[in-house]
């Protein structure tokens, strides 16, 4: 019998007390922030939003003024409040918390302990985002916590809960701490690869050599249940992150997707689209020829051709120094734009076919080894989030405490 057995078996052998989740907890939402004082030179007060809940660290400062109790510490439980409710353990130094971002912490560590609550919270989250409408943003709101009740049992237990279930995390944080080193190599020989500088490889405009377009307006009352997927920034972005898009999918009539496409021309396999607004400069390579519709200018499509190899294009985008140049063409923008005159005018370097095949290949190998959740340090992480979540669930799943059972 484990320790956490015996721990149970003698201090709560009938099950644990339920209580309230805002009984016990307390909770800080994030405070309004205006986004004209947002930056990433790091000057002002690092700033946390909904996208930097999940990696516990932050590159945007705010110059705003910060109300000191909106400042969280390291090892603050997170919890992003729109899209997917990712709970997250603050790894950085002190910052400022943004709106849609809340903070849940223990009103007594004698009652519930905190490092027991990240455990016990991440499951719940989960939980609440799936029971949300998925055709629309799904949004966490104070009502949602209301109704949440966790399991309290005595303290040694959730000492020993906490211990068992932070050795997994260790472990993962480890593994992850040695993918994020080979990702950072990965960056460097890109960036490396795709230094041209010395070697005389010809600059050409994107516009130069091959046709950039937008879709024509679809409104969100001719979206469907069904037909031509219709892809918006959001899809492009959770198929880049490997993930599903948390608004769901939408879809027009076929009807519709040929009469607009006759007007802006029809996408096709090889094609990159780019993401236009928002989170910009995110590429998606068209994998087939099956019909395919997009927003208007949340994403662009710049057409393949023979002088510039979609593939060689995605890295370039994904390059450290692209993402350089777009920065300084954006960053007097509140809400970031790349527009097809941007694109149509981006400078990009172009060797010749064969010199631009062999660096896809060996680009292309290096990101399958980093990201690819079948090979090496993906698979084993995977693998091992996978059974902290199975021995979490089973760890936590008390039987609640009846009196006239104990008796």
């Amino acid at each position: 019998m484990s320790k956490l057995e015996e721990l149970i078996a003698e201090l709560c052998p009938h099950g644990v007390n339920y209580d309230y989740l805002l009984n016990v907890a307390d909770v800080l939402y994030g405070f309004p922030c205006d986004a004209t004082k947002f930056n990433s030179e790091k000057t002002g007060t690092p700033l946390i939003r909904i996208r930097d809940v999940l990696n516990g660290i932050t590159d945007t400062y705010t110059v705003e003024e910060v109300p000191c109790e909106y400042i969280i510490h390291k090892g603050d439980l997170l919890i992003g409040m729109d899209g997917n409710f990712h709970t997250g353990v603050w790894k950085g130094e002190d910052a400022f918390l943004c709106q849609r971002v809340c903070k849940i912490f223990s009103k007594n560590e004698a009652v519930i302990l905190n490092g027991f609550l990240i455990h016990l919270l991440k499951p719940m989250m989960k939980r609440i985002e799936e029971s949300k409408n998925s055709g629309t943003v799904k949004h966490l709101l104070a009502k949602d916590l209301k109704g949440v009740k966790v399991p309290v049992p005595p303290l040694e237990v959730q000492r020993e809960i906490v211990r068992v279930l932070d050795d997994f995390t260790f472990l993962s944080a480890e593994l992850s701490a040695e993918l994020s080193a080979r990702r950072k190599q990965y960056i460097y020989y890109r960036d490396s690869l795709l230094n041209f500088s010395n070697d005389n490889i010809p600059i050409r405009k994107i516009g130069e050599v091959t046709r950039v377009f937008s879709a024509a307006r679809v409104h969100k009352n001719e979206w469907t249940m069904e037909g031509v997927p219709f892809f918006r920034s959001s899809d492009v972005i959770a198929a880049f992150n490997g993930e599903n898009n948390s608004r769901g999918k939408a879809f027009i009539s076929y009807e519709l997707y040929e009469k607009l496409s006759a007007k802006s021309g029809k996408i096709e396999k090889d094609d990159l689209l780019i993401t236009g607004g928002g989170s910009i400069g995110i590429p998606y390579i068209v994998p087939t020829d099956d019909p395919l519709y997009v927003k208007d200018a949340d994403l662009l499509c710049i057409k393949k051709n023979d002088v510039l190899l979609s593939r060689f294009l995605y890295h370039f985008f994904l390059s450290t120094s692209f993402r350089d140049y777009l920065r300084n063409i954006t960053h007097d923008a509140t809400i970031a734009h790349y527009t097809i005159t941007q694109i149509e005018n981006t400078p990009v370097p172009v060797p010749d076919i064969e010199t631009q095949k062999r660096l896809v290949n060996v680009l292309d190998n290096f990101e399958k080894i980093c990201n690819d959740l079948n090979i090496g340090l993906p698979a084993e992480i995977d693998a091992r989030q996978k059974q902290y979540e199975y021995y979490r669930d089973k760890i936590l799943d008390f039987d609640e405490y009846r009196e006239e059972v104990a008796k």
